[in-house]
């Protein structure tokens, strides 16, 4: 066995660490203790592999799900999405808004959640500002502020930058006429 991993097959940087960390464990382990706690009973099961009694109760629950796994994989992270027709459907709204350089807020977007939940006749989706950012992370989209390049422009910018160009000219012509030619000594 590798150093540092235990039979679980679960790294742990130092024994002495006092932080809690999270632990991931592989599929197959999970088989494991799931078999063991059909068994002799999830405390048992807890005592067997060192591990806390409610990820004996949520394992079991997945138990379906782990079965099909790779026997390597370590974990079940997220949920499902539970209207995957309704994210997609606004995930298009948004690409929409985004190429026409409209700006949108999560406001915006929750409020045309909920206007497309009722046109698809879905009726429990509350799409809150929680929903809303869960969304949003895994579209890999976020909300930005408008920022300007430069100040704005005073009322009489235009002739003001004519005004320029001709001063420009002007001393450009002064240096061509007023430029001697250099003497090279020798």
């Amino acid at each position: 066995m590798d150093e540092g991993v235990t039979e679980g097959g679960v790294n742990r940087e130092s024994d002495f660490d006092m932080t809690p960390q999270r632990l991931a464990y592989k599929a197959d382990l999970k088989l494991k203790a799931i078999n063991h706690a059909k068994e002799h009973g999830n405390r048992s099961a807890t005592r067997e592999f060192n591990i806390n009694e409610s990820m004996v109760h949520k394992w079991r629950k997945q138990e379906d799900d782990i079965r099909l796994a790779k026997k390597t994989k370590k974990s079940f992270r997220g949920n499902k999405v539970r209207w995957p027709q309704l994210e997609d459907r606004l995930d298009c709204w948004i690409s929409e808004q985004i190429a026409a350089c409209r700006s949108f807020s999560t406001v915006a977007v929750q409020i045309k959640a909920k206007a497309m939940a009722n046109e698809m006749d879905i009726n429990d989706c509350k799409a809150g500002p929680s929903w809303c950012f869960h969304f949003m992370k895994l579209q890999q989209l976020s909300i930005r502020t408008r920022t300007t390049v430069s100040q704005p422009l005073q009322v009489d910018y235009a002739e003001m930058l004519g005004n320029f160009r001709s001063y420009c000219k002007k001393q450009d012509l002064r240096k061509k006429h007023t430029a001697r030619p250099h003497h090279q000594h020798g």
